[in-house]
């Protein structure tokens, strides 16, 4: 007679070796796909993040980034003339200090050879005053500093849209070449002729 003897079982009354799987099940069919739910989308998430990261460097190596807007350069300064703003965005200096040969800008674009390479025609427009001769201009800060810097009194006058002379100057037709419509009041009464009137020595008072 045969005896059947009884299989082992483990602690949850199952016989031992069911439910058990083998070590092939569990091991990995490959770097990116496995045999089990849980590693399959793992890969699957892996070769999509790859595929994603690959695609945008391709993007922004085959059309780029667009470029930065230009900075507008255009300030007043504290004296309430045409400057020129340097890079830090704070710093504004006179027009006329632009393509002088001193760097007035910390970092020195004032100076730039793109900028000065080929005055006036490489300035901004807001930097340059055209004078009534079209082959003599100056800074536009120049304009209605009460001087005569065009050389035919058009930086000083209606073309120029220049305010009357203020309370530190004389109006009257000036004959010095410096001087055009206006003469500082600290020339009146000082035995020179200034205007053509004389009116700067019999009527005009010192300041």
């Amino acid at each position: 007679m045969n005896r059947i003897f009884p299989q082992p079982r483990t602690l949850d009354g199952n016989p031992e070796g069911e439910g058990k799987t083998t070590d092939s099940e569990e091991d990995c069919c490959g770097p990116f796909s496995c045999c089990t739910r849980r590693g399959f989308w793992l890969s699957a998430w892996t070769l999509l993040l790859l595929v994603s990261l690959t695609l945008v460097i391709w993007l922004v190596s085959s059309f780029a980034l667009p470029p930065p807007s230009p900075m507008t350069r255009a300030c007043v300064t504290a004296s309430n003339r045409t400057g020129f703003l340097c890079d830090d965005r704070e710093t504004c200096i006179p027009a006329s200090q632009v393509c002088d040969r001193v760097r007035s800008c910390a970092h020195g674009e004032d100076e730039e050879e793109a900028l000065c390479g080929n005055v006036p025609h490489g300035l901004p427009g807001f930097l340059v005053f055209q004078c009534s001769d079209p082959s003599s201009w100056i800074f536009e800060d120049q304009k209605c500093d009460g001087y005569n810097d065009c050389g035919d009194c058009s930086d000083e006058g209606s073309s120029a849209r220049c305010p009357p002379c203020g309370p530190r100057w004389w109006s009257c037709p000036s004959t010095f070449y410096q001087y055009c419509g206006c003469v500082p009041r600290n020339l009146c009464r000082d035995h020179v002729q200034h205007c053509s009137d004389w009116s700067d020595e019999y009527i005009c008072p010192r300041p």
